[in-house]
């Protein structure tokens, strides 16, 4: 097995885990219900783990348009056209 395949699974589970368990329970009933010859089995398995794809794909979709519509705003403009403020200077007086 590729090492990088629980790595990129693990990260994809901790990314969407709702999308990721739905799928996961698809695959696992399309399993059972191969090798067990449940024919019902598998068709629901199937239908749960592509339910599990759409919405996986639902949430990247929104992602981006999020990503896309969220754009910077600044309060200031870029260069300021006025000269900047003088420093300041702390003299002290003694009153002696």
């Amino acid at each position: 097995m590729n090492i990088f395949f629980p790595r990129s699974l693990k990260l994809a589970y901790r990314k969407e885990p709702i999308s990721s368990f739905i799928l996961i329970l698809g695959a696992v009933d399309a399993v059972i219900g191969g090798v067990g010859g449940r024919w019902s089995l598998l068709s629901v398995g199937l239908i749960i783990a592509v339910i599990g794809i759409l919405v996986r794909w639902q949430q990247l979709q929104k992602s981006q348009a999020v990503a896309v519509k969220n754009n910077t705003k600044y309060a200031l403009p870029p260069s300021s056209s006025n000269s900047p403020l003088p420093l300041l200077t702390h003299n002290k007086q003694r009153k002696g």
